[in-house]
């Protein structure tokens, strides 16, 4: 995988702010969910394929149910 590249991004402070109230919404960096945004965004438009999409599943490994 190639190293992720640097820029820097000048967007509205609203814009700003609703990102990170996002991000935080889903426990992300506002850098972490700007790119989720744009690959979400590529993927719907077609311009690239989603090669693998990751699936959580969470269990309940209490075990003083079974008893």
């Amino acid at each position: 995988m190639a190293a992720k590249k640097s820029f820097p991004l000048r967007i509205n402070p609203e814009v700003l702010a609703a990102t990170q109230r996002w991000a935080d919404d889903e426990l992300r960096s506002v850098n972490a969910q700007i790119e989720y945004i744009l690959r979400e965004a590529l993927v719907k438009s077609g311009r690239v394929k989603l090669v693998q999409q990751v699936t959580t599943i969470v269990e309940d490994t209490d075990q003083s149910k079974d008893k």
